[in-house]
């Protein structure tokens, strides 16, 4: 599983020119599920996201977390993290969790962020979003 945290000032996803899920101040979440992810790496890496200390605190270091600033959080997945670029010029996706094993496992980082306090939107799973956001800093965080 890899996660791509983007601290923003505000972000959101269209399907079909459509917003279906959008924040102000926060993180956006890109979640890429990999094949053999399971449950206990979703709640690890959803409790890192939501503190994940990216936000400035009043003399500037990078000491508060989403939860600290009562940000949000945007989750939308994407497979394409999980791109195998090694060899060739082509992208392999192999590694990426099919499907009907990786849609259960983002919907539960997503209830994960929740659980852990996070006020969380979605992108919808499998579609093809247009994801616009106004990356703070810039800001860009990988976890693993």
């Amino acid at each position: 599983m890899r996660v791509v945290c983007q601290r923003v000032t505000e972000a959101r996803v269209r399907v079909g020119g459509e917003i279906r899920g959008e924040i102000g101040p926060g993180l956006v979440a890109l979640v890429g599920i990999a094949r053999g992810d399971d449950s206990a790496t979703v709640r690890r890496l959803a409790a890192k996201v939501v503190r994940l200390r990216v936000f400035e605190d009043e003399d500037g270091r990078f000491d508060r977390s989403v939860l600290d600033i009562g940000g949000s959080v945007l989750s939308v997945s994407q497979f394409t993290l999980i791109a195998d670029t090694s060899k060739g010029n082509r992208p392999s996706f192999t590694a990426s969790a099919p499907p009907d094993e990786a849609e259960p496992l983002w919907e539960e980082f997503s209830a994960a962020l929740e659980t852990e306090g996070a006020t969380v939107a979605r992108g919808v799973f499998g579609a093809r979003m247009d994801v616009e956001l106004l990356n703070a800093g810039p800001v860009t965080i990988v976890l693993d």
